[in-house]
């Protein structure tokens, strides 16, 4: 465990804080829905709407939430919707209604998008000498490992299938809110920009080529059903293929995912090997895409070894797509509105997730066809291509900012 975090030092304090924060994810993610259909009653139709709308609804805190962290210390603006959102966990104690559920959902949707946006800013202040996106990587794989811890506690409890215990791992996820907070308040304060440095309006929905580099590598962010959804609804629908293959797939996934986030996102910290790592994680997702479609006409084993062969691509396509979207979105963004940029790339990253469900399920799941993969196949390509030259555009615009984590090192 100790060799997924870094050095002692505020880097490490934030990766255990989000370690624990993720833990509470886990738990949520593998045992809310049943949670909210077998202790609160509600239909699974109603919950499924439900969290989809309130995704929607959340989004809307991105940027308000952004340009507030760029007006105070991060650290302390992350902490307290961390708090919040433990109050929100115990208020799913409370839900015995649609209405009750939906408002409980928003509020949690609103505090969950308003936590990443601030996390981005932290990410910001934290990676001024290390590096934002190597800062970004070593976060991202505690919250990888959190999870997946997360999700294997959530199973005890999908074991013993009783209230109490469904009960008990909604408490279990607002005490990790609370622990994650008291960790994060062990960070040094960071200061905000200088107050005749910030912008008075959102400066980012003006900064057209900061929009069209994020849009395009954003739009790739449709892929990520593909192993959560997708590939689980197609395989529901092949008796020949055992439903402990997508525990499988996720597994190799989430190994993939730890083991090697932090070694590719020290080499996406300047724009333009950042932008080629995005067009390179573009053209991997593709391929991994075609094997996932040719898996669909084999034989049982086949099957397995292809799709397990596929995602170990996947994982790797998507490291490269991942950190280097996140160089781009710090390298070309002014130091003073850190928040706000990275409070428009949740908010489109967020549009693309929203939008990959519906997409995909209907060209690929609905369809039957294995032709419904080039439709992945040729997002993830297009976007891919044009990344470098689009940042190239961008980097050469007017009152460009200095690349992140071009400042000496510190120590």
């Amino acid at each position: 465990m100790a060799g997924w975090f870094p050095p002692p030092g505020g880097l490490r304090s934030a990766a255990y804080a989000t370690f624990v924060n993720t833990i509470g994810g886990g738990l949520w993610s593998a045992g809310g829905a049943l949670y909210l259909t077998r202790v609160a009653g509600l239909p699974a139709t109603v919950v499924g709407a439900g969290l989809s709308a309130a995704a929607l609804v959340g989004l809307a805190a991105s940027v308000p939430a952004g340009r507030f962290a760029d007006r105070r210390d991060p650290r302390s603006v992350r902490a307290v919707p961390q708090v919040l959102q433990a109050g929100t966990a115990l208020a799913f104690l409370l839900v015995d209604s649609a209405a009750s559920f939906l408002a409980v959902a928003a509020i949690d949707a609103l505090l969950v998008t308003g936590n990443l946006t601030v996390r981005a800013a932290l990410v910001g202040a934290l990676g001024r000498a290390a590096g934002r996106v190597h800062v970004f990587a070593t976060l991202r794989t505690a919250a990888n490992a959190g999870t997946g811890i997360g999700a294997g506690l959530a199973a005890l409890a999908l074991a013993v299938d009783s209230p109490s215990a469904y009960r008990l791992l909604v408490v279990a996820d607002a005490a990790t809110y609370l622990v994650s907070a008291a960790l994060l308040m062990r960070l040094p304060r960071y200061p905000a920009a200088d107050a005749a440095e910030r912008p008075r309006t959102s400066q980012v929905w003006r900064d057209r080529r900061f929009l069209a580099v994020t849009a395009t590598t954003s739009a790739m962010y449709v892929r990520r059903v593909v192993l959560t959804l997708v590939l689980p609804l197609w395989i529901a629908t092949r008796a020949d293929v055992p439903a402990v293959v997508v525990s499988a797939l996720l597994v190799t996934y989430t190994v993939l995912t730890v083991v090697l986030s932090t070694r590719v996102g020290r080499r996406a910290e300047q724009p333009e090997p950042a932008a080629r790592m995005v067009r390179r994680g573009s053209l991997v997702l593709a391929v991994a895409m075609l094997g996932f479609a040719a898996a669909t006409a084999l034989s049982t084993t086949a099957t397995v070894a292809l799709l397990i062969a596929s995602t170990v691509v996947y994982s790797v396509g998507e490291l490269w797509h991942v950190n280097g979207a996140t160089g781009l979105s710090y390298g070309l963004a002014p130091e003073h509105a850190i928040g706000q940029y990275q409070g428009v790339t949740v908010l489109l990253n967020g549009l693309a997730l929203a939008a990959g469900p519906a997409l995909l399920t209907v060209v690929i799941v609905d369809s039957g066809s294995p032709a419904g993969w080039l439709v992945p196949i040729t997002l993830l390509t297009v976007c891919g291509l044009a990344v470098p030259p689009l940042t190239r555009w961008a980097r050469v615009g007017p009152a460009r900012p200095a690349p992140a984590g071009a400042e000496p090192a510190a120590g």
